[in-house]
């Protein structure tokens, strides 16, 4: 039986969305889609980074690769949806979370690669539980696109960490004692209040 894949991220994740951010996101929809839209691209750079720093890996360029194309694809149908709204895109500075995040890779390879991959997966893991949740609050064009997002994102997040559990078994790191570190400070990232709003902030300083 095929499972599930939120309920796979929900046990993957150590907390879920809090209800405060999702409450904000369903009247800040012009932010939270140009944001997304930023996210999008940066997704994309991710994996072309990973083709870039890790070209003799065959199979994991071909995924990348795939992934890149995929993530591009849907920059243009955010971009379309900001369209149809009259929404302007504008560049985002990378936020809190993913700068946090990135914080924690270790310098050294062959440490670098699989932290990397991680925070991948982590990132991947937490978009899709964010759109499932947001698919049940905001309008029926951007809610049935995020539906089709939550099959795309699970995949992505289930390839990165195929990848990093490879690569641990390969060189016998430390994978699960990473694994836990990095899914607690993601969960302190996400319940901590934040003062910029996006797709992966917290809930907001006045909540």
């Amino acid at each position: 039986m095929k499972k599930n894949p939120i309920e796979e991220i929900n046990n993957f994740l150590k907390v879920t969305t809090p209800k405060s951010w999702a409450n904000e996101a369903r009247s800040r929809i012009p932010e939270l889609l140009n944001d997304h839209a930023n996210c999008e691209l940066k997704a994309a750079s991710t994996a072309m980074g990973f083709i870039y720093k890790y070209s003799n890996l065959d199979d994991l360029c071909y995924k990348m690769s795939r992934i890149a194309r995929e993530e591009l694809r849907h920059f243009e149908q955010v971009k379309s949806l900001m369209k149809m709204r009259d929404i302007s895109f504008e560049y985002v500075k990378p936020s809190r979370y993913a700068k946090t995040l990135r914080d924690n890779i270790r310098s050294n390879e062959p440490e670098r690669f699989m932290d990397s991959l991680i925070i991948g997966a982590i990132i991947e893991a937490r978009s899709c539980e964010r759109f499932y949740y947001l698919m049940g609050i905001l309008p029926s064009d951007i809610s049935d696109f995020y539906a089709r997002l939550v099959e795309s994102e699970s995949r992505h997040f289930l390839m990165y960490l195929g990848f990093a559990r490879g690569h641990n078994k390969e060189h016998s790191l430390d994978f699960d004692n990473k694994l836990d570190e990095l899914l607690r400070i993601e969960s302190e990232i996400i319940t901590m209040p934040d003062s910029n709003f996006g797709f992966h902030s917290g809930p907001s300083l006045g909540d």
